[in-house]
């Protein structure tokens, strides 16, 4: 069987256009797990039920690579998960990335993007720590407005 797999960070995205992208691909409405949780999250319930439903021979899609996960070390163990289990793995804007080929350049792109995905991440998190210091440095108040007393 083939699987969906979407997933957007917060609850005021869209996941409309992954679940477009999934359904044109011929995946079944109830074969799309979806996610509305950041990718740092360890815990995303959909992605949780999918792989404990997938079985060899099964294959999940996604509409991009960071959808399924953002750090190299979550997606290297879920893609080791998947491999155990006989499970293949494809990107629909990335058709580079699909272990339903039996190629081995898939598997050394699909660490490199992930390496990339990492990367990504990482500085968004270092720019992110350096605006916030800034702010800070011109005696911003960072975090949620006081309660009233």
């Amino acid at each position: 069987m083939v699987f969906g797999y979407a997933r957007v960070s917060t609850m005021e995205q869209s996941l409309a256009l992954q679940l477009d992208a999934l359904l044109k691909e011929g995946i079944p409405q109830k074969n799309i797990y979806p996610d509305k949780v950041s990718s740092t999250k360890e815990v995303r319930k959909s992605l949780s039920k999918l792989l404990k439903y997938v079985r060899h021979g099964d294959t999940i899609v996604v509409w991009k690579l960071d959808r399924m996960a953002r750090s190299l070390f979550h997606f290297t163990n879920l893609m080791t998960r998947l491999k155990k289990k006989g499970v293949r793995f494809r990107s629909i804007t990335e058709p580079f990335i699909d272990t339903t080929e039996k190629s081995s350049h898939s598997v050394s792109i699909i660490n490199i993007f992930a390496a990339l995905a990492q990367l990504e991440r990482d500085i968004i998190i270092e720019r992110t720590k350096a605006g916030l210091e800034s702010a800070r440095r011109r005696g911003k108040i960072l975090g949620a407005p006081k309660g009233i007393k």
